[in-house]
């Protein structure tokens, strides 16, 4: 499936088109899109309230691939902080005007396949490190990249909002 591109080292591999932000946040959304089918077994084995948080990562994924900016909007909590390849995004607002449009457009050329994902609950605060690798090309030729992705949710009422991402990748060699 689709997902989110992460990183300058994208930027700079896909000619520089999208910014490393927007391409980080890319490689996230395909993670997510493909978690049901390829994430570890140990997923299976999470509790309640962490399946609720991956779940709210995934949907963050499958929503940017799908140019769904409004549930990309609403998973994300107003004061955000995304931080990719030594830039940040420093609230929803911000990352809505400035990037998500662009992580979008380049899913629609991507393919990332989840290998490891963990996550954490403590109270009300919650995080998930995905690991994947997205598949993309550059003037015809196969590129892959290894991607890490982590997210921080914080419960407010019942349900759980994101308030920090961090992405990063490299080509794999």
């Amino acid at each position: 499936m689709k997902h989110t591109a992460i990183y300058l080292a994208l930027a700079f591999a896909v000619g520089g088109a999208m910014s490393s932000v927007a391409q980080d946040a890319l490689v996230a959304a395909a993670h997510a899109s493909q978690a049901e089918s390829t994430a570890p077994a140990s997923q299976a084995d999470f509790s309640p309230d962490a399946k609720a948080v991956v779940a709210v990562v995934e949907q963050f994924g499958i929503a940017l691939a799908r140019a769904d900016f409004k549930a990309v909007q609403s998973l994300l909590d107003a004061d955000v902080l995304i931080l990719e390849s030594g830039g940040a995004e420093r609230s929803r607002d911000e990352y809505m005007a400035m990037h998500a449009i662009s992580d979008a457009q380049f899913l629609n050329g991507a393919h990332s396949q989840l290998t490891q994902r963990r996550t954490r609950v403590d109270g009300d605060l919650a995080w998930v490190g995905s690991e994947s690798e997205l598949h993309a090309s550059k003037d015809g030729k196969p590129l892959t990249l290894l991607s890490t992705e982590t997210m921080v949710l914080k419960r407010t009422g019942a349900e759980w909002r994101i308030v920090h991402i961090h992405w990063s990748s490299r080509p794999k060699r």
